[in-house]
Protein backbone atom coordinates (compact mmCIF):
# COMPACT_ATOMS: atom_id res chain seq x y z
CA UNK A 1 0.00 0.00 0.00
CA UNK A 2 1.33 3.28 -0.91
CA UNK A 3 2.26 5.74 2.00
CA UNK A 4 1.97 9.53 1.97
CA UNK A 5 4.58 12.02 3.88
CA UNK A 6 3.32 15.59 4.43
CA UNK A 7 6.00 18.06 4.82
CA UNK A 8 6.09 21.79 5.58
CA UNK A 9 3.55 23.06 7.85
CA UNK A 10 4.77 25.52 10.12
CA UNK A 11 4.00 28.45 12.38
CA UNK A 12 3.44 31.94 10.23
CA UNK A 13 2.01 35.38 10.38
CA UNK A 14 -1.25 36.04 8.86
CA UNK A 15 -0.43 37.53 5.09
CA UNK A 16 2.22 35.03 4.73
CA UNK A 17 2.43 31.86 2.38
CA UNK A 18 3.66 28.28 2.74
CA UNK A 19 3.94 24.96 0.85
CA UNK A 20 3.05 21.97 1.91
CA UNK A 21 4.45 18.67 0.36
CA UNK A 22 2.94 15.19 -0.10
CA UNK A 23 5.40 12.39 -0.96
CA UNK A 24 4.09 9.24 -2.23
CA UNK A 25 6.38 6.16 -1.37
CA UNK A 26 5.51 4.83 -5.18
CA UNK A 27 3.21 5.60 -8.34
CA UNK A 28 -0.16 6.10 -7.00
CA UNK A 29 -2.60 3.86 -8.69
CA UNK A 30 -5.33 6.49 -7.84
CA UNK A 31 -7.76 8.69 -9.32
CA UNK A 32 -6.86 11.75 -7.55
CA UNK A 33 -4.73 12.72 -4.28
CA UNK A 34 -6.74 15.40 -1.79
CA UNK A 35 -5.74 17.77 0.61
CA UNK A 36 -7.96 17.87 3.78
CA UNK A 37 -7.82 19.81 7.14
CA UNK A 38 -8.72 19.77 11.27
CA UNK A 39 -8.89 22.30 13.48
CA UNK A 40 -9.12 22.06 17.05
CA UNK A 41 -12.71 20.80 17.93
CA UNK A 42 -13.91 20.80 14.46
CA UNK A 43 -14.41 17.95 11.75
CA UNK A 44 -11.85 17.51 8.98
CA UNK A 45 -13.07 19.51 6.12
CA UNK A 46 -11.52 19.79 2.21
CA UNK A 47 -9.50 21.71 1.38
CA UNK A 48 -8.33 21.14 -2.28
CA UNK A 49 -8.29 18.05 -5.12
CA UNK A 50 -6.07 16.86 -7.44
CA UNK A 51 -7.70 14.68 -10.29
CA UNK A 52 -4.46 12.47 -11.55
CA UNK A 53 -6.00 10.99 -14.21
CA UNK A 54 -7.02 14.49 -15.79
CA UNK A 55 -4.84 16.73 -14.28
CA UNK A 56 -7.98 18.73 -12.87
CA UNK A 57 -8.22 20.68 -9.37
CA UNK A 58 -10.48 21.40 -6.83
CA UNK A 59 -10.80 23.73 -4.05
CA UNK A 60 -12.73 24.21 -0.96
CA UNK A 61 -14.43 28.09 -1.40
CA UNK A 62 -12.80 29.01 1.68
CA UNK A 63 -9.55 28.75 -0.33
CA UNK A 64 -10.00 29.11 -3.53
CA UNK A 65 -7.81 31.65 -4.87
CA UNK A 66 -5.32 31.72 -2.26
CA UNK A 67 -4.48 28.08 -2.58
CA UNK A 68 -3.11 26.03 -5.54
CA UNK A 69 -2.89 22.57 -5.58
CA UNK A 70 -0.04 21.08 -8.27
CA UNK A 71 1.81 17.94 -8.91
CA UNK A 72 5.48 17.49 -9.46
CA UNK A 73 6.99 16.09 -12.74
CA UNK A 74 7.73 12.58 -11.29
CA UNK A 75 4.27 12.61 -10.11
CA UNK A 76 4.79 11.19 -6.79
CA UNK A 77 4.41 14.34 -5.23
CA UNK A 78 1.60 16.72 -4.77
CA UNK A 79 1.98 20.26 -3.45
CA UNK A 80 -0.19 22.80 -1.30
CA UNK A 81 0.80 26.42 -1.99
CA UNK A 82 -1.10 28.26 0.50
CA UNK A 83 -1.04 32.48 0.09
CA UNK A 84 -2.57 34.71 1.66
CA UNK A 85 -2.74 32.85 4.65
CA UNK A 86 -5.81 33.95 7.40
CA UNK A 87 -5.67 32.70 10.94
CA UNK A 88 -8.78 30.70 9.93
CA UNK A 89 -6.52 28.33 7.97
CA UNK A 90 -4.74 27.34 11.29
CA UNK A 91 -4.98 23.62 11.40
CA UNK A 92 -3.61 19.97 11.06
CA UNK A 93 -3.44 19.75 6.85
CA UNK A 94 -3.38 15.62 5.67
CA UNK A 95 -3.00 14.46 2.20
CA UNK A 96 -4.89 11.67 0.69
CA UNK A 97 -5.33 9.23 -1.93
CA UNK A 98 -8.20 7.40 -2.97
CA UNK A 99 -8.77 3.80 -4.25
CA UNK A 100 -8.59 3.99 -7.34
CA UNK A 101 -12.03 2.49 -7.71
CA UNK A 102 -15.18 3.70 -8.53
CA UNK A 103 -16.34 7.23 -8.71
CA UNK A 104 -13.81 9.73 -7.56
CA UNK A 105 -15.93 12.16 -5.00
CA UNK A 106 -13.02 14.09 -4.43
CA UNK A 107 -14.56 16.24 -1.32
CA UNK A 108 -15.55 13.16 0.80
CA UNK A 109 -13.15 12.10 3.32
CA UNK A 110 -14.68 8.07 2.74
CA UNK A 111 -13.52 8.59 -0.31
CA UNK A 112 -9.87 8.99 0.62
CA UNK A 113 -8.16 5.01 2.15
CA UNK A 114 -4.79 6.36 2.15
CA UNK A 115 -3.84 9.04 4.71
CA UNK A 116 -0.43 10.85 6.09
CA UNK A 117 -0.04 11.89 9.24
CA UNK A 118 -0.55 15.45 8.97
CA UNK A 119 1.42 18.34 9.10
CA UNK A 120 0.63 21.56 11.79
CA UNK A 121 -0.16 24.75 10.30
CA UNK A 122 -0.55 28.07 12.44
CA UNK A 123 -1.56 31.30 11.28
CA UNK A 124 -0.99 34.18 13.90
CA UNK A 125 -2.86 37.73 13.24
Amino acid sequence: QVQLVESGGGSVQAGSSLRLSCAASRRIGSWGLGWFRQAPGKEREFVAAFQLTNGRTYYANSVNGRFTIFRDSDQNTVYLQMNSLKPEDTAVYYCAADSGMGTYDYSNAATYVTWGQGTQVTVSS
